[in-house]
């Protein structure tokens, strides 16, 4: 289901999960940003969450990760991410996978690393040129140490002439690698939209990637909570935020992410920049914490 964005409230600045943790039965948790930050584990996050879970919660892990759920798995246990953190994970890899077994055409062109082929792993498609392509598929930058959006205007331009279809693997725009920004797939999906391009886009904040994770919850829980009882918990205005208002849920929101700088740094969070950044994206969370802890 899609619900309207509920109207703008201030949202209430807490130090610690366990006060607003028994308000719920099982949370969507982004990973990036939250739980770690692409080279080392968050333990305090990582605690607070196997915490919830001691107390009787599912965590869902739900992240715009362009890979199988599993292989995140295995990214999650390399940075020391302890599975008593969390019960499963839902990847936008995992919905784009669904969208393309769904789709009878089965030539199509990448735009990404080689690292994120294992997204197609077992599915029933052709690689080919851009000249050739039924459609798009974009899991991110080929080189993201490297390259900007900008670099790919022209293949872009290409696409659009051609009328490609794309579907974004990865709807974040920015994600930290330790300390420095690079950009992901999003940025390329949305200036292939803004050239006129047809995109779908996988992951949050789109409504699909919640639903998947609603139905998973419910198999774990041997019932569906109710809306009220859910929480997503990120750190992106864009995918965290505004996700959870159109799915009609309660957001958590770590500030000392990916808009840590904006906001006022990691350590001192400046609560009017916050609350700024909240109206003009005319999307609110629940709580606001500077880093996920119990």
């Amino acid at each position: 289901p899609f619900f309207p964005a509920p109207p703008m409230t201030a949202p209430a600045f807490l130090d610690h999960f366990s006060a607003l943790a028994p308000a719920y039965d099982a949370v969507m948790c982004d990973v990036w940003g939250v739980v770690h930050n692409g080279v080392a584990a968050f333990p305090e996050a990582c605690d607070a969450l196997a915490q919830f879970r001691a107390a009787g919660g599912t965590v869902m892990r739900i992240t715009n990760a362009p890979r199988p759920g599993q292989v995140v798995t295995r990214l999650l246990d390399r940075l020391a991410v302890p599975r008593a953190a969390y019960d499963d994970i839902v990847s936008s890899g995992d919905v784009t996978r669904a969208e393309i077994a769904a789709r009878p055409q089965r030539r199509l062109f990448h735009i990404g690393p080689e690292r994120d082929l294992p997204i197609f792993t077992g599915l029933d498609v052709q690689f080919v040129s851009l000249e050739a392509a039924d459609y798009a598929v974009c899991t991110g930058l080929r080189d993201d140490e490297s390259e900007t959006p900008e670099h790919y205007r022209e293949l872009l331009s290409a696409m659009r002439e051609r009328r490609l279809f794309m579907l974004c693997a990865n709807p974040d725009l920015v994600v930290e690698r330790g300390d420095k920004r690079v950009y992901c797939a999003g940025a390329i999906a949305d200036l292939y939209a803004e050239l006129g391009g047809e995109v779908l886009y996988a992951g949050k904040p789109h409504p699909p990637i919640y639903a998947r994770a609603l139905d998973r919850i419910a198999a774990l829980r041997g019932s569906r909570p109710p809306l009220s009882r859910l929480l997503a918990i990120g750190d992106s205005v864009r995918t965290d935020v505004k996700g959870a208002n159109g799915f009609g849920i309660d957001c958590l929101f770590v500030s000392g992410g990916i808009h840590a700088e904006e906001l006022g740094g990691r350590q001192r969070p400046d609560p009017a920049a916050i609350l700024q950044v909240f109206a003009a994206a005319e999307a609110a969370p629940k709580a606001v914490m500077q880093r996920l802890r119990w």
